[in-house]
């Protein structure tokens, strides 16, 4: 995110190093409506991203990096440009997806839990420890089962 306000048109290449965004992505965004026509330079008909552009797209970007999809995405868009009659579809757009986020960390503690389990299990063996090995596999059976239940529920 820029320290200061930007006072100039931005190049794609600038866009794209200042959002993280590839510039295919910017492109994409434009064809589907994310983000509004941008403007074309006169003279080369390459593109000039005014600073209320780059604002939006910033803030695409940090939804994008909460793994929010393309059709919340447009979704949100859609709220923004409807105005404050959007403020429930909004806040039910942003509450599902934290929900969405909360269900994936939980999935991702499991997973990690799976993982560590197994470290220590193998450490134990590298050591040579045959009962620290031998008292972790009722645990990584468990995990494993949790694991495999939970991937099938969301498959």
């Amino acid at each position: 995110m820029p320290t200061t306000p930007l006072i100039r048109d931005l190049t794609i290449q600038e866009v794209s190093r200042q959002t993280g965004l590839a510039e295919s992505a910017l492109r994409y965004y434009e064809r589907i409506g994310l983000i509004d026509p941008v403007p074309r330079d006169a003279s080369s008909s390459h593109r000039r991203y005014p600073p209320h552009l780059v604002a939006a797209i910033e803030s695409l970007s940090c939804l994008r990096s909460t793994g929010m999809s393309v059709h919340d995405m447009r979704a949100y868009v859609d709220n923004i440009r409807r105005g404050e009659d959007a403020a429930s579809d909004q806040h039910r757009l942003f509450a599902d997806h934290a929900r969405r986020l909360t269900d994936d960390i939980a999935r991702l503690r499991l997973r990690q839990r799976y993982v560590a389990a197994k470290a220590q299990m193998w450490a134990a063996r590298e050591r040579g420890d045959t009962a620290a090995e031998q008292a972790m596999i009722p645990e990584i059976t468990a995990l494993g089962a949790q694991l495999l239940a939970e991937e099938n529920t969301h498959a």
